[in-house]
């Protein structure tokens, strides 16, 4: 079978052979256009003008594109393995034109774009300016072209630009002095453009200078919309022939990111643009974009004007450009790999029975989705394919995974140490050169140096290495069946695992990217790798990990068993390796962000269970589980953890301590808490412990001045995730003071939070909000319901008394008491057990209400003071609300 998609991978790897099919493609076209039988005005012959460059997303597609203009802009700008082209750089005028989303482009402004740059000739160009005149004056009254192009910035990039609106004023001054009209200049278009229409079709000698346009009259009498406006570049290709010999230019026109015009059921700006394609034959285009140009399609008449192989015999040809082929004929040449609906394309057209593809739609989308776009994987599915055929059996997508063929094929032509340091980084998402030279055990980088060279190798600068083998090929190395000479044993690949373990530790600790996106990707990668190979030594995965809870931003670290966000489901088989129960611990910490508290409470029990975590990894467990505990209101069990692990005297000894702190707050034991505050330090956010036990008292200036101290001390620390907590919570007490800071606060908080996965946080957030809309006439109590219940839904019973005591605050300063006393009665059903039973306390003072003779609240000032404060934040908003009116 001819394998051609191999040889278009080989053609990626080597852009002078994409620039000689830049150089052959416009060779000919330039050979065409002076050819004495050659028209401008012939609207029905074949098209031989566009190149298409299609490839994968990041294959390099805009940076070829660039380079051509450049290199026809400049001969000096030509990469030098490229090959200068015969013509005379004179007579070419390249125009990149982007046509990206994320640029705001539009048709009109692809128009402009190309008329500017044809600009620089210093040439009017009648027939085209006098169209473009009237469009613009009936779809833009009383905005300047000038000023329009000013804004636009395309002044700035086109340095001939100002020369546009002269030529284009010197334009229609000839018309009108030819029809004898020169006071309509600048005044009655349509005046002079309907004279001018009677005239060409009167055949006047007055307008015999354009009156060989044949089809200037039609275009002129039909309304100047965007339709028309894409047939007057038919003038704009019939001005530009017009002018003398020795001034003709070949306007090379590259039309990248074609595949953000539309898509392919959605062809309205794609027909536009064909037609510019169409209407200028003596201009050569050059598009690239994620797909191959489907213009050659029969099955596309209607949805555009010109379809189908005759009129676009370039693009006729599916299979793509190869280093072998290059010829002018070809005009669709492959940049890197397929894109996914282009391999499912190229498996309909490979094999097919009475015209129809003999590979099926659900068994085409799987085998192109494990291609992952490279040609050759699909061409060994389209031979297994039909040896299974030949068997008697019908293929299933199981029949399709890793081809053992693809590790002959990548390694044959590598060295030994290039093929030791391909298997080793086959172990890694991505890697340097001084990365795999580590993983592979080597001590000089030539090896991994000529590997990134290679065609199966992806570059990608930006990223935190910026290399990566191929999917499939690295799929292939990993899992297929290995027949090569040189092939590892398991001990080989158990070697090579411990090496890439090591090597992944000294990156995130002493490489030169020290930051949290290191932490993260090294400690996916390293969590994978000791999982996979069972290395037993976890080594710095254990600090990592810890790195990793410090600071409460909770990427994903690996899928967890179980997504059920509700209590109660079955788990999945638990972990049999510490690497394994340290993935599974990491993963139900982040996870319970977004699952219920209890189902948190259940993956950490059932880790600590295995007995395969020991030490400050089992208190890591222990901790978290004791956190649950506290959330779901079980504080006894939350009690036992927290001492327990304050006790074990480890690195979460301080955090411990905080629980233990955070307890005694919500209990009421206040002077407890406050005692056990000098003790915990910046590791046991000493600072927001403090902030939690005075606001409770109504000490609003106190509570602010601990936040504020919590989010500077967080910043210090480079500790996003802290800092988000302390401007929360900072808000939190600002909105009962001052509504006016409150908006502030929150502004800032949510900006903390954004880039953040902090669930309980921005429940608190929503709590501020409610307390800063207080006392108003907007949607507070309805507000506060929905948040009971989202949160009550996620396994937070803890915060139905907070949200309680804000409707209580609202319901005090609008002197609504029955409201008030029912708040009062619901917040002592959620506090009966005794946990934030001063929140109680809180709300009869707010609403001057008697203080409950039961209180057992150990306040550290006198029960007096402390309802005096809250009673007087209720005032100070209604003084508030009243100068508002």
């Amino acid at each position: 079978m001819n394998d051609r998609s191999v040889a278009a991978e080989e053609a990626f790897t080597n852009r002078q052979a994409q620039w000689q099919a830049v150089v052959a493609a416009l060779s000919d076209h330039l050979h065409r256009v002076v050819d004495p039988a050659f028209d401008v005005e012939d609207l029905a012959g074949p098209r031989h003008n566009v190149l298409v460059g299609h490839g994968v997303g990041g294959i390099g597609k805009s940076t070829f594109s660039r380079k051509i203009e450049a290199s026809l802009v400049h001969q000096g700008s030509r990469p030098v393995q490229w090959d200068a082209p015969s013509w005379p750089m004179e007579r070419i005028l390249p125009l990149r034109i982007d046509l990206a989303r994320s640029t705001g482009i539009d048709f009109e402004r692809v128009v402009l774009s190309i008329r500017l740059a044809i600009a620089a000739l210093g040439h009017p160009m009648p027939a085209f300016d006098l169209a473009l005149r009237r469009h613009w004056e009936r779809n833009h009254p009383g905005e300047p072209l000038e000023e329009y192009l000013r804004r636009g910035g395309l002044f700035s990039r086109f340095t001939n630009a100002v020369n546009l609106p002269q030529q284009m004023q010197s334009a229609l001054g000839d018309v009108a002095q030819a029809l004898a009209m020169p006071g309509t200049v600048g005044g009655a278009l349509g005046q002079l453009t309907t004279t001018l229409v009677g005239a060409l079709r009167e055949r006047r000698q007055t307008v015999r200078a354009l009156a060989g346009c044949a089809r200037l009259a039609d275009i002129l009498e039909a309304e100047p919309d965007l339709e028309t406006l894409s047939f007057a570049t038919h003038l704009l290709a019939w001005d530009l022939a017009q002018l003398p010999a020795t001034q003709q230019v070949i306007p090379v026109i590259l039309f990248d990111t074609f595949e953000d015009v539309g898509d392919r059921t959605n062809r309205d700006l794609e027909r536009l643009l064909q037609r510019i394609v169409w209407l200028m034959p003596q201009a050569f285009f050059v598009i690239t974009g994620r797909n191959r140009l489907q213009w050659a399609e029969d099955g596309l008449h209607g949805q555009l004007d010109w379809t189908g192989p005759a009129a676009w015999p370039g693009l006729a040809d599916h299979s793509p450009a190869s280093h072998s082929n290059t010829s002018a004929a070809q005009r669709q040449i492959l940049l890197g790999d397929f894109s996914p609906e282009d391999c499912e394309g190229h498996l309909a057209r490979r094999l097919s029975r009475d015209g129809q593809p003999l590979i099926d739609d659900n068994l085409r989308h799987a085998i192109a989705a494990r291609s992952h776009g490279l040609p050759l994987y699909l061409d060994l599915a389209v031979m297994r394919f039909l040896e299974i055929r030949r068997s008697g059996r019908d293929p299933q997508p199981a029949d399709f995974g890793d081809f053992p063929v693809l590790i002959s094929r990548t390694v044959s032509d590598l060295t030994t140490d290039e093929r030791h340091v391909l298997r080793s980084v086959s172990l890694l998402d991505a890697f340097s050169v001084p990365l795999a030279t580590q993983v592979a055990g080597l001590t000089h980088d030539a090896a991994a140096l000529r590997l990134s060279e290679r065609p199966f190798i992806r570059e990608d600068p930006q990223g935190l290495w910026p290399f990566h083998l191929h999917q499939v090929v690295r799929s292939a190395i990993r899992h297929a069946e290995d027949h090569t000479d040189d092939r590892w044993s398991p001990q080989d690949w158990h070697r090579a695992a411990t090496r890439a373990l090591a090597a992944l530790g000294h990156e995130w600790r002493h490489g030169p990217q020290r930051d949290r996106t290191m932490l993260i990707d090294c400690l996916r990668q390293g969590l994978r790798l000791a999982r996979d190979h069972h290395l037993e030594d976890l080594g710095w995965l254990t600090d990592a990990a810890f790195a990793y809870t410090d600071d409460s931003v909770w990427e994903p670290i690996t899928p967890p068993a179980d997504t059920s966000p509700f209590p109660g489901a079955e788990p999945q088989p638990g972990p049999d390796t510490p690497a394994d129960a340290l993935a599974e611990l990491l993963a139900a910490i982040a996870r319970r962000q977004h699952e219920h508290r209890a189902r948190t409470a259940e993956r950490l029990t059932a880790i600590l269970d295995t007995g395969l975590l020991s030490g400050e990894l089992a208190d890591l467990a222990l901790y978290y589980r004791a956190k649950a505990h506290k959330d779901l209101a079980r504080t006894d069990e939350a009690l036992t953890g927290m001492r327990q692990v304050a006790e074990a005297g480890g690195r979460l000894a301080p955090r411990g301590r905080r629980g233990l702190a955070q307890l005694a707050r919500i209990r009421g034991a206040f002077p407890t808490a406050l005692a056990a505050v000098p003790a915990l330090g910046w590791k046991g956010r000493h600072h927001r412990v403090l902030g939690h036990i005075w606001f409770p008292h109504g000490d609003i200036e106190r509570a602010t001045a601990a936040f504020e101290a919590a989010r500077a001390e967080a910043e210090q620390h480079d500790a996003p995730g802290e800092r988000a907590i302390a401007q929360t919570l900072l808000a939190l007490v600002v909105a009962f003071a001052d509504p006016l800071r409150a908006d502030d606060e929150l502004a800032l908080a949510h900006q903390y939070l954004a880039p953040l996965d902090q669930r309980a946080t921005t429940f608190y957030a929503a709590v501020a909000a409610l307390v800063r809309d207080a006392g108003t006439e907007g949607d507070v109590i309805d507000r506060a319901a929905a948040l009971r219940a989202e949160s009550t839904g996620a396994g937070l019973p803890w915060l139905t008394p907070l949200i309680s005591t804000a409707l209580a605050f609202h319901h005090a300063v609008r002197g609504a008491h029955d409201d008030l006393t029912s708040t009062v009665d619901r917040l002592r059903q959620e506090t009966a057990d005794g946990d934030f039973a001063y929140y109680v306390d809180i709300a009869t003072a707010m609403g001057g209400l008697p203080q409950p003779a039961s209180s057992a609240v150990q306040w550290l000032d006198d029960a007096h003071t402390v309802r005096e404060r809250w009673r007087g934040l209720v005032t100070a908003r209604q003084v508030h609300l009243r100068g508002t009116l």
